[in-house]
């Protein structure tokens, strides 16, 4: 993949940046479309342009929770049985990507030599440390004590310190100031993509030596396929339906300023489509949220008082229009995040006008808009795993909502971290709805548990349950593996260095302008942490623990 496209304007990368009002229209390069070489047999678009249909398999069905995961809100392990189905066993898979000495992604029909490839994408059996069937035999052997290790794969601890393992620095430190701004888990856990101000996505295979306990060999992380954008990236989703083990529904959608919505091969890095949105002028908007409907036939795009929904098998301009205003009713703004809820045919939508509003999946109609409470503009919101809470957050709002969603517009409970900045900063939650973890810009990463929440739901503020100080610069991404005690962080954020004090400015920059950047700390990092029981062996390796912070 070609270079980072680099922004042209400095003040308009720091409102998209900031994720907040709305970039100033800036005019389109007529006649430039990418055009891209006609691939290999092998390697033919599964996902082409405009009147092709986009061939998204899904080969897993959906995962529907029980009448028992439902009724019982936050109960610590209820989804275990649905996660394991969906996500299958991960501990004896590993990413499916590979990548030759120039770090090109190869698909399976270009390795030559030795390498022989499997369906899950391990490049030998030693990576596995054993393969499926010496799994299925060794499993019935084990004694009940060898199966609770296993178990250590399904759980979250935070009793005990988060102990870092492995993370990506050098990657980011090509380009100044090239802060990253979120990452995200695949839906099967086998790979992790970041974006970050060069907007380009990178993804990352999980590193093979947590599979094999080898967590002595860790090296710095390197990623296998990088996407860039043209533009700054406002927003990027899974496929929900990834799988690592068949390539076919390996996607990424993005969505980046006066761009159209991109659909990236996630296994070779290529462009395998675009949903074109246009306004009523018929010019081409970028979508400022995307969110994948569960089953994976549908993309919702979020725009100004507007929701376009896509159909992934018709890439190109056709879309469904679903305003949120309505006769001057509704919900106004900027549409800026997107959530499904797991058990009922509803998502919501959060606006930078400070709103958050439920709609129905079906219509698209208003089921209800939730009362203002946030000071800023909205720029992440989750379900509960139960389908019974929404949580909310906002740009520079220190407070994340819950909200009880069989009272709308009651807030059960809040949660308060330091955010100053018009930043997004995520949050997330594992699959058993428990703990809820959002990192801040003082680089703090906060653990709640909502089970501990007052029963009364008097709007009473949550304490943590643990923090630690994850990172020396803003912690803006946070992302909980689907089924292994791991948790991704990204750090670092946009730098304004002011006029020094000092008198003396020969040494100085050329224009005149006197800097001072003695005071500026970068911390650009993509950081995996290990949340779960340590093993003996490998409590000698961790050397440095993260600072913690008592509650």
């Amino acid at each position: 993949m070609s270079g980072a496209g680099q922004s042209s304007d400095g003040c308009a990368g720091q409102d998209a940046e900031a994720d907040g009002e709305p970039p100033h229209e800036a005019p389109l390069q007529q006649g430039v479309e990418e055009e891209e070489e006609a691939p290999s047999a092998a390697k033919q678009p599964r996902l082409e342009q405009d009147n092709v249909a986009l061939d998204l398999l899904l080969v897993q069905a959906p995962v529907v929770p029980s009448a028992e995961t439902c009724g019982s809100p936050g109960a610590a392990g209820s989804l275990k049985e649905d996660e394991n189905k969906a996500h299958g066993n991960l501990i004896l898979s590993v990413a499916c990507h590979h990548t030759d000495e120039t770090e090109r992604a190869v698909g399976p029909e270009e390795i030559e030599g030795d390498v022989e490839w499997h369906q899950n994408g391990a490049e030998t059996g030693e990576t596995l440390g054993r393969t499926e069937e010496d799994g299925a035999d060794e499993s019935e052997k084990e004694s009940p004590e060898d199966n609770s290790a296993e178990q250590h794969y399904q759980c979250l601890n935070f009793s005990q310190n988060p102990q870092m393992l492995t993370g990506s620095w050098a990657e980011y430190a090509h380009i100044a100031e090239n802060y990253l701004r979120g990452c995200k888990w695949a839906p099967d856990g086998s790979c992790i993509v970041s974006n970050s101000a060069d907007n380009v996505l990178r993804v990352y295979n999980l590193p093979p030596e947590l599979y094999n306990g080898r967590w002595d060999m860790l090296s710095e992380m390197s990623p296998v396929l990088k996407m860039a954008e043209g533009d700054t990236i406002y927003d990027y989703c899974w496929f929900p339906k990834m799988t690592s083990t068949d390539p076919e529904t390996c996607f990424i959608a993005s969505s980046s300023r006066d761009n159209p919505v991109h659909i990236w091969d996630a296994f070779y890095g290529d462009l395998r489509a675009s949903f074109r949105p246009y306004n009523h002028l018929d010019e081409l908007t970028a979508a400022h949220s995307l969110c994948f409907s569960p089953d994976g036939s549908q993309l919702y795009c979020g725009f100004d008082k507007m929701v376009r929904v896509f159909y992934t098998d018709r890439p190109g301009r056709d879309c469904e229009e679903r305003p949120t205003m309505v006769k001057k009713q509704g919900q106004t703004g900027i549409i800026s995040c997107i959530a499904f809820s797991p058990c009922q045919s509803t998502y919501a939508c959060g606006s930078y006008s400070r709103s958050a509003g439920l709609y129905s999946c079906e219509d698209g109609s208003l089921l209800a808009l939730l009362p203002t409470r946030h000071n800023g503009g909205l720029t992440h919101l989750l379900f509960s795993p139960n389908g019974y809470h929404l949580y909310t957050g906002g740009r520079k709002d220190s407070e994340i909502l819950c909200w009880d969603l069989r009272n709308p517009g009651h807030v059960l409970f809040s949660m308060h971290r330091t955010v100053n900045t018009n930043q997004r900063i995520y949050f997330d939650m594992d699959q058993s709805g428990r703990y809820l973890l959002s990192g801040d810009t003082d680089g703090v990463v906060s653990v709640w548990d909502t089970l501990t929440a007052p029963p009364d739901g008097n709007e009473e503020t949550l304490q943590p349950l643990l923090q630690f100080q994850a990172h020396t610069d803003c912690a803006n991404g946070i992302s909980v593996h689907p089924s292994m005690p791991l948790v991704a962080s990204s750090s670092g954020q946009r730098k304004f260095c002011w006029p020094s004090d000092s008198g003396d400015s020969e040494s100085d920059s050329d224009d005149g302008n006197v800097v001072s950047t003695n005071d500026v700390r970068q911390d650009n990092a993509l950081v995996l942490w290990w949340a779960g029981p340590l093993a003996s062996t490998n409590e000698k390796v961790q050397e440095e623990e993260p600072t913690v912070i008592e509650s």
